[in-house]
């Protein structure tokens, strides 16, 4: 129903085309771009033009395994930051670190393939979202932006696209009516 709005067509007019790795897009000539996530009972739609994007949201919840998760798959300088942090503080920001680097692999269509160790996020609870280095270069990843999503606690979500920043809007449920 959304695409169809953006696109000025009925729904189930829309067709869809996938990438090597299976990220879809809609078939055809458009420079509409979008991506879904969903965790619990919420989900996220993200819609832009002219550029890729990456959505992600996590219901924060405690995961047993989170220190070993992170050292699998963070970089050092994360792990590091997350163990530094008090039982009570792990959880949102693990999946913060989470909901950002996921962002980031889903707008490259790379998904789960992508090393998630080969790029740093910052994810403190105090400061902005953004991209520390990719492949170790603070070069490439000052081309990215990476922001938060304003969602309801216990959730976090992160949004990331090449190129500067852009206003997101935050259209809700209503969105999604006729």
């Amino acid at each position: 129903m959304l695409l169809g709005r953006y696109l000025e067509t009925r729904p189930e007019e829309i067709e869809f085309a996938y990438s090597e790795k299976g990220k879809p897009r809609v078939a055809g000539e458009t420079d509409l771009r979008f991506n879904v996530s969903h965790s619990g009972g919420l989900a996220i739609f993200a819609l832009t033009r002219g550029c890729e994007l990456g959505v992600d949201v996590e219901l924060v919840r405690p995961v047993p395994e989170m220190d070993n998760i992170a050292r699998r798959f963070f970089c050092p300088e994360e792990c590091d930051e997350l163990m530094a942090m008090t039982a009570g503080e792990k959880p949102a920001a693990f999946f913060r670190c989470w909901t950002r680097k996921e962002a980031y692999i889903k707008a490259t269509g790379d998904g789960l393939s992508a090393p998630l160790d080969q790029f740093r996020v910052k994810f403190d609870a105090d400061g902005e979202a953004e991209f520390l280095h990719i492949n170790h270069s603070e070069e490439q990843a000052a081309k990215w932006t990476l922001q938060s999503l304003n969602v309801n606690r216990p959730y976090v979500g992160a949004l990331a696209y090449l190129g500067r920043p852009k206003e997101v809007k935050h259209l809700g449920s209503d969105a999604l009516r006729p």
